[in-house]
């Protein structure tokens, strides 16, 4: 019976000492913060890129982005299928933090230098960097180099904007690609679907990017139908014609729809 009991006291003991470890190395607080690493690149009041690898390009500057983007190391940019996605950010450990969180959608990569050896590395566009800082200190913050911050994700949130489509400049009636741009909510997506004139919805291919792409050795004709189906809630929005009959390669049509 006592060889019993130290046996059962061995392993309660194991499971205090596993749960300890577990949550001393949990990096997620109860408010759902986590810890990254934070650099920057581009012009000191720019938008890092904009020819960024999600493919948003110009728009990256312009509302409802406002340069408030950051490029993604790989946990984060996911193979492209983190493009759109939004997350807050605060930092506390620099004299120059505010303290107030921003928040910002990830719209290009990071691949190399801390960007792969951090598990998780937000690299933000120079205007994004300097609204982490205090009044008049955005130049102290940017001339740190890298720092320690903690992240969040967040719900987009692109007040008054309806989802738009920017045909790519290759596109033909046989390969029709465009980038999907301003999505509310998760920000990221599952599936993309596309319904030509006079058919069903036919299934497009991510493009490692914000980009969805589908070959059609027949050719198909607009107007289109673009249905879009969220990242982990799969939640569904259907842009009625959204693409019209006389579209043209590298043009924007904006919906009137949104998650």
């Amino acid at each position: 019976m006592a060889s019993l009991l130290r046996c059962f006291s061995l392993l309660a003991l194991f499971a205090l000492s596993f749960k300890l470890c577990y949550c001393q190395n949990e990096t997620i607080n109860a408010a759902g913060w986590a810890d990254a690493g934070v650099t920057w690149y581009g012009e000191p009041e720019g938008a890092g890129s904009t020819g960024g690898a999600c493919g948003y390009g110009a728009a990256v500057a312009s509302p409802p982005l406002y340069a408030m983007v950051s490029a993604g190391g790989p946990s984060l940019f996911n193979n492209g299928k983190g493009c759109g996605t939004c997350y807050q950010i605060v930092c506390t450990g620099n004299p120059a933090c505010s303290g107030r969180p921003i928040t910002v959608t990830i719209t290009d990569e990071c691949p190399g230098g801390p960007c792969a050896s951090e598990p998780v590395h937000f690299d933000l566009s120079g205007k994004a960097i300097g609204a982490l800082a205090k009044p008049g200190q955005a130049g102290n913050l940017r001339a740190a180099g890298g720092i320690r911050a903690s992240y969040r994700r967040a719900t987009c949130s692109y007040k008054g904007t309806k989802i738009a489509f920017r045909v790519d400049a290759g596109s033909t009636p046989y390969y029709m690609a465009f980038v999907v741009e301003f999505e509310n909510g998760e920000g990221d997506l599952a599936s993309v679907e596309i319904q030509p004139a006079g058919g069903g919805f036919m299934a497009m291919q991510e493009m490692r990017s914000a980009e969805w792409k589908l070959n059609s050795s027949g050719g198909i004709k607009g107007p289109f139908n673009v249905r879009l189906t969220s990242g982990k809630s799969r939640k569904v929005v259907v842009a009625q014609g959204v693409i019209p009959a006389n579209w043209k390669p590298d043009q924007t049509y904006r919906s009137i729809v949104n998650f």
